[in-house]
């Protein structure tokens, strides 16, 4: 009897663990997204306007003056993207947010929001090609028409924040600022998720995130004083949001924990403040996988391996369920471009 009942708790503990992970997701490739002539197009953030039409926001720079792909943090800016269909085409329609050199350098990495009938486009910059400088702008807008306005809460520019100077909170240390924010309401606050590149003891340096949380979407910001990833599951370019009163990042699989470092992965958590490694499954695969190796086999990799990493993970929701997925990869095959952005169909058992 005692081992009968044992049995059946174990399956009880059982069920009750894998209903706490994160959902796995389907995914179905459609093609190319946003891309430019003579351009690196990296990454595309996804809205909808009122008309149903998709804008992709994209971080943009030419292949000629950098050519090594380290445009990304000299020369960027943020292109403005706009198609009747999730699917594409996809039709440039000019910059968002140019390139001011100096203090306020190369925008990239953008994600763009829609929270309390406000648009918010978050992005990185940093201060004369020094990426030790990286910090997260916020700019609003009440349209889509590249009127942005720096955010109330933040510094004059627009700036959200910065690297922490209290000691006691989690990324002190980052050697690269911080950077590649995500934006989301949860529970009737706001909290912007952050990368930094945080020490690792005995030596070394690990990839995290954390979270600043906010009672205003506009700020000011305040410093949680944790990371919300754990040391031993790194991971880069998070997109967080919510879904059946969780908080979910999907993110790239920076140090291949489960699959080859051109995949990614999926994060959950019950309170957006942890985000646990046994939670987290194996969200997509690299470029090759879906389009296969004779599709490839002529194109030019500016970063990463053929086999076509795929990063800057963004989602699209249509009727408030995630629908699109946009990746972006350094593997091309059309001569004359740079990097460029793809598209997915997904949904979520």
């Amino acid at each position: 009897m005692k081992l009968q009942q044992f049995t059946l708790l174990m399956l009880i503990f059982t069920f009750l663990g894998c209903k706490t992970q994160a959902q796995k997701m389907k995914i179905d490739y459609v093609g190319n997204a946003a891309d430019n002539a003579g351009m690196h197009v990296w990454g595309s953030s996804p809205i909808q306007d009122k008309e149903g039409k998709t804008h992709l926001y994209a971080a943009q720079w030419s292949t000629k003056t950098q050519p090594d792909f380290n445009g990304w943090y000299k020369d960027c800016e943020i292109g403005h993207y706009v198609s009747d269909s999730p699917e594409g085409p996809f039709e440039y329609l000019g910059i968002a947010v140019p390139d001011r050199d100096g203090m306020f350098n190369s925008p990239h990495n953008p994600t763009i929001s829609y929270i309390d009938g406000q648009y918010q486009l978050c992005f990185i910059v940093n201060e004369n090609d020094d990426l030790t400088t990286q910090r997260i702008v916020m700019y609003v807008a009440d349209d889509l028409k590249d009127t942005w306005r720096p955010a109330k809460g933040g510094e004059a520019d627009g700036t959200i924040l910065r690297q922490t100077k209290d000691s006691t909170v989690w990324n002190y240390t980052a050697r690269l600022g911080v950077s590649n924010p995500s934006l989301i309401k949860y529970k009737g606050k706001y909290s912007l998720y952050h990368k930094s590149v945080v020490r690792k003891e005995p030596k070394g340096y690990v990839y995290s995130y954390g979270v600043v949380v906010a009672d205003a979407v506009e700020g000011p910001y305040i410093h949680k004083p944790t990371r919300v990833t754990e040391e031993k599951m790194p991971l880069e370019d998070a997109f967080a949001f919510t879904m059946k009163d969780s908080v979910y990042m999907i993110s790239r699989d920076f140090r291949a924990s489960l699959g080859n470092s051109g995949g990614g992965l999926l994060w959950k958590s019950g309170d957006g403040f942890s985000f646990p490694a046994e939670k987290t499954v194996r969200a997509y695969e690299d470029l090759q996988h879906y389009v296969g190796e004779e599709y490839l086999k002529d194109a030019v990799s500016y970063r990463g391996k053929k086999d076509g990493h795929l990063e800057r993970a963004q989602i699209l929701f249509i009727d408030d369920k995630p629908a699109y997925l946009y990746l972006a990869t350094g593997v091309q095959v059309k001569p004359g471009y740079g990097s460029s952005s793809h598209v997915f169909k997904i949904s979520f058992e």
